[in-house]
């Protein structure tokens, strides 16, 4: 199936590419089946170039005035990253006229760039990689205003789309209930990894620090992403023993306050705190982990959420510990192990580091459900499903 001749432009505001795997490769799939991509972006640290081609795809990145925390700071934040995203596409318009705009939330704001091109005959697809209102109660554990305000811009986003992508059943069933999306119009894809980044080989045990085992994080490091929890969890288990390193790896809004939160538990010598790293510095840690961990509080958002981290870790054959949330259940089945609480979470990581064979057992079963199910292998041929029907 062939998309020559047409022209998408991706607006994604959360995260800078090539950055933000799932936009990467989304972007990439589609100019490998013909199509012109355009993206736009903010400037994050490591991606601060205006305009760059990567791939064969532009990318224009634009200002973003800081890491948004609390209600002002998303006012700006939001405010200014929509004047860009008008700007930006306008020039890109003018450039060669775009078919469709591919918005990936968060915010649910991209509707309001993309309704200035529908005269045009430009088409809006909704890409949901969160669900806002539930990431408020999360955040702020309250439905005021401002989570009514969530709700409403969510509606508006899937009414200004002729069609939406869902990153899991969860989030197809939001789009079907809540912003009253036809079953038909919404088309799962989701984040699997791509295998040819992520490679198996031997562990560098100079991330375990001398020490026998090492646990391993990926992911952002903010409000709801437990590492708190996680921190907590092995503050019970060097009580007890004194052979375990970790290492955190990942940038966000609370790395620095973390890393204090850390140190003030008396964990600096067991916690490595990495930040954003290059692929390869990544894959070298997560090889070298012998369990992987996914602390993500039990949220209603949490709940309902894909985490790509757990097929990263799969592909990695990492065995796994979380806590028992319905979407991270449905992608790590039995490579995981799900804990009810704090000490339920150190009891589990304990279990996996005494016991070599289920390890291995657990990353056997976890590398073949991604190899056979859940790669980008799998997944991209149903985006490109979703676009030769939407074009047609």
């Amino acid at each position: 199936m062939s998309l020559e001749g047409k022209h998408i432009l991706i607006i994604v505001e959360n995260l800078p590419v090539p950055f933000d795997r799932r936009v990467w490769q989304e972007a990439t799939t589609l100019k490998a089946h013909g199509a012109e991509v355009s993206i736009i972006c903010p400037q994050m640290k490591g991606y601060t170039e205006p305009f760059e081609i990567l791939d064969g795809i532009d990318i224009y990145r634009h200002p973003l005035p800081l890491e948004a925390r609390g209600a002002l700071g998303y006012l700006v934040e939001y405010g200014s990253a929509i004047y860009w995203e008008i700007k930006l596409a306008k020039k890109i318009y003018k450039r060669k006229p775009f078919h469709v705009i591919h918005g990936c939330n968060p915010p649910d704001l991209i509707y309001l760039t993309a309704k200035r091109f529908k005269s045009k005959g430009v088409k809006y697809v909704f890409d949901h990689h969160d669900i806002n209102p539930e990431l408020y109660i999360a955040k702020y554990d309250k439905k005021d205003f401002f989570y009514k305000l969530m709700l409403y811009f969510e509606k508006q986003t899937f009414k200004h789309a002729v069609a939406s992508i869902s990153t899991n059943e969860s989030y197809k069933e939001i789009a079907v209930r809540r912003g009253g999306m036809s079953p038909d119009k919404v088309q799962i894809v989701r984040s699997g990894p791509k295998l040819d980044r992520l490679k198996l080989q031997e562990p560098k045990n100079e991330f375990k620090k001398g020490r026998k085992y090492l646990i391993g994080y990926l992911g952002v490091i903010g409000e709801q992403e437990g590492i708190d929890l996680l921190l907590e969890s092995i503050k019970q288990i060097v009580a007890k023993r004194d052979d375990v390193q970790v290492a955190i790896v990942g940038g966000g809004s609370d790395l620095d306050i973390l890393k204090k939160l850390s140190a003030d538990m008396g964990l600096a010598d067991y916690v490595d705190f990495h930040g954003r790293v290059s692929d390869q510095l990544l894959v070298d840690i997560l090889n070298t982990a012998d369990v992987c961990v996914n602390p993500d509080k039990p949220t209603e958002m949490n709940n309902l959420s894909t985490m790509n981290k757990i097929m990263e870790y799969m592909a990695l054959k990492k065995p796994i510990v979380q806590f028992d949330l319905k979407e991270g259940k449905f992608s790590a089945q039995k490579a995981s192990l799900y804990a009810t609480d704090i000490t339920d979470f150190a009891s589990k990581i304990e279990y996996l580091l005494d016991n070599d064979e289920v390890r291995v057992e657990m990353g056997e079963y976890g590398y073949n459900r991604v190899v056979n199910e859940l790669s980008w292998e799998h997944e991209s041929g149903k985006l490109i499903d979703f676009y030769t029907k939407i074009l047609q």
